[in-house]
């Protein structure tokens, strides 16, 4: 119950920027627990944003609103997947024999650096639409910061991990069978219970398609690409609301 507990605490400094249960510790034992509670994680960001929205609802406008939650989320995740996101585009854009030393640079290259602030005004528009003309949906926001974190849980065990050291390589090595299925099981319940079926789908869609093309490009995933992924699946997932594919 011990290493539960400090798995979840470990779990949410890495995730957030939560000013309580910072312990960067990442002791034997405590790392699968701490990715079995990515997904609970998500949750957890996705309730303060969509409490954040309907506390400051009455006061500010809907587009405006919908640009301060975005601020907000980049600030309660620390921008964690985001920095993910940049290494792995800086990585698409070199030799891939060469990539996985680039990604590894503290420094952000040019496309890297254009196509994440393109990636983030796509992100913020989405969420600003999505809080403004489909605020009846937006319970749905902690499902998709949930399953943006299952999909990295998902990846974690499934497939190969091709950086020989990190703190992903403890979650790897340490995440059992059982702590998988219990984030898979917590996670399905919650989506049954807000009828987001077809978010799961949709989240599992892009997790095939990104993991055909790391595995065939660079045979596994890294700390990058499951930041990476985090990243593309909550964009597609508030698309998938825009579309009134959800309706």
């Amino acid at each position: 119950m011990k290493n539960i507990f400090r798995g979840f605490a470990l779990a949410l400094s890495m995730l957030t920027t939560l000013p309580f249960f910072k312990v960067h510790n990442f002791h034997k034992g405590i790392n699968g627990h701490a990715a079995m509670f990515y997904p609970l994680i998500g949750v957890l960001l996705g309730s303060i944003l969509w409490a954040a929205y309907l506390l400051l609802s009455p006061y500010i406008s809907s587009t405006h609103l919908g640009i301060l939650i975005f601020a907000l989320w980049v600030v309660l995740t620390g921008a964690l997947h985001l920095d993910g996101f940049s290494d792995t585009i800086d990585g698409l854009y070199v030799d891939k024999s060469k990539a996985l030393e680039v990604m590894k640079e503290p420094h952000v290259g040019g496309m890297g650096m254009i196509l994440t602030v393109t990636f983030l005004i796509l992100k913020a528009s989405s969420l600003s639409l999505f809080l403004t003309d489909y605020e009846e949906l937006l319970y749905l926001l902690p499902a998709i910061l949930m399953l943006s974190r299952l999909n990295a849980v998902l990846a974690i065990y499934n497939y190969p991990y091709v950086t020989p050291s990190g703190m992903s390589t403890l979650a790897k090595e340490e995440l059992s069978k059982t702590q998988m299925f219990i984030a898979l099981f917590y996670s399905l319940v919650l989506v049954l219970m807000w009828k987001g079926f077809i978010l799961l789908l949709g989240s599992l869609l892009v997790l095939f398609v990104i993991k055909r093309f790391f595995i065939k490009r660079y045979g596994g995933f890294t700390g990058d690409t499951y930041g990476f992924t985090i990243e593309v699946t909550e964009l597609v997932l508030l698309n998938i609301v825009l579309f009134g594919i959800l309706s």
